[in-house]
């Protein structure tokens, strides 16, 4: 005759589990709702991509929403050594900066911050670097960048006197107050291959899809594991599955 169910919660344990498997359980969901972010994102970008680029003054007053990822032309000239240097930007593994320079436009409207790409740095910051400077008029193709949330910040950051000005994070009220004149709201990313582009081969989603759901899966799995393991120490739930007689501990 099979074995009553029997079961015999230690109380450290189950509160253990309590708190764990929630927690792993809402970490997996959290990454599946991240996956399909990204998703989203991936698929603005590829759409916004076959779009031909408008002229940048007809994009004022747009919201943030239609603005994200607009290709855009822009007409004008930079102004000679005024520019931020974005830290601690590191591509495949080299410590460097972006460089957002500003750029009068022809229109005499606003001005805009081109964000140029990357450039390699000093990793022991005893200089900044030579960043080549662009004469003359232009003109430029690129996107509008919205970031999606608020840059994360340790403390808040100041402006440092001079040019070229070091920057933690784009704060474009506080980058805008230190250039003369009406700043368009958002950062300019350009092409690669546009006059005065450095390395500009942007990255518009850092971890694919398929990598928060991977990420999802191990959150579920590890949440199952430990809700079976509790199951089996806390009964005789294995001994009633297969018939055996659970051993007294």
């Amino acid at each position: 005759m099979r074995e009553p169910l029997q079961f015999d919660a230690e109380w450290r344990l189950t509160l253990f589990t309590l708190v764990l498997v929630p927690l792993m359980t809402g970490l997996g969901f959290w990454q599946l709702q991240r996956a399909e972010e990204k998703a989203v994102l991936g698929a603005a970008w590829e759409q916004r991509k076959q779009e031909p680029p408008a002229p940048l003054a007809s994009l004022r007053g747009q919201d943030p929403e239609q603005l994200a990822y607009r290709r855009a032309r822009i007409d004008g000239r930079f102004v000679p050594g005024h520019y931020f240097l974005l830290d601690n930007r590191t591509r495949q593994g080299r410590f460097g900066y972006e460089v957002l320079s500003v750029m009068r436009s022809n229109d005499g409207a606003d001005s805009v911050l081109i964000n140029r790409g990357w450039v390699a740095g000093d990793a022991a910051r005893q200089s900044l670097p030579e960043v080549p400077e662009v004469v003359g008029n232009v003109s430029l193709v690129g996107h509008v960048y919205v970031a999606p949330g608020e840059p994360y910040l340790l403390a808040e950051q100041s402006l440092p006197a001079g040019w070229p000005k070091l920057i933690q994070a784009v704060e474009m009220d506080k980058l805008a107050s230190a250039v003369e004149g009406s700043v368009f709201p958002y950062p300019v990313r350009l092409d690669s291959g546009q006059p005065g582009a450095l390395e500009a081969g942007w990255q518009v989603v850092n971890v694919s899809p398929a990598k928060h759901q991977g990420y999802a899966a191990q959150w579920f799995a590890m949440a199952l594991v430990l809700l079976v393991f509790y199951l089996l120490r806390s009964s005789n739930l294995w001994q009633w599955l297969t018939g055996g007689t659970r051993a007294e501990s």
